[in-house]
């Protein structure tokens, strides 16, 4: 299925009035593993308040031990400091890789901002090399942008606090 039609399922999902922010993104991470054959992981890491970590939040795949990350450790925690979408075409050529299977070959982690903080990421894995591309890293990124609405509009500025 090509990205662009999975935008109005997302958006479906997004402007559900009646479903909490915790299902609405475990919703968006089944429509994108479901439906994009090399998003083999996909989750949710959020700041952990005013603590410099990330912590899991909602995800489909394969379990992970890694459910707190610190700022700068990893590709997320990379992209925690950064601000920035980070595409990783080959996760053994990366030092700061923290390795969650032996399966994952490729990786990318988009940033999501509430009033202009960086709050969290989407994080994606591959068991494809080089899977991701400009049009991943734009269409997730236009996810992000609707997913960070849904903090913004709730008046929030924890994620701690809208997950619980």
């Amino acid at each position: 299925m090509a990205l662009s039609e999975l935008i109005p399922k997302i958006d479906d999902i997004i402007h559900h009035k009646d479903v909490l922010l915790e299902e609405k993104l475990v919703q968006i991470c089944h429509v994108l593993n479901d439906n994009v054959d090399y998003y083999d992981w996909v989750g949710f890491y959020f700041v952990n308040g005013d603590k410099p970590e990330l912590l899991l939040g909602p995800y489909v795949g394969e379990s992970t031990e890694h459910t707190v990350i610190p700022f700068g450790k990893g590709i997320c925690g990379q992209v925690a400091v950064s601000n920035e979408t980070f595409i990783v075409p080959d996760v053994s050529a990366q030092d700061n890789y923290i390795a969650c299977s032996i399966t994952v070959k490729s990786e990318i982690v988009v940033p999501i901002f509430a009033n202009g903080k960086n709050i969290g990421q989407i994080d994606i894995d591959s068991h494809i090399p080089d899977a991701f591309n400009e049009m991943d890293q734009q269409f997730l990124e236009d996810i992000c942008a609707k997913i960070s609405r849904l903090f913004e509009d709730s008046g929030s500025t924890s994620t701690k606090e809208e997950l619980a």
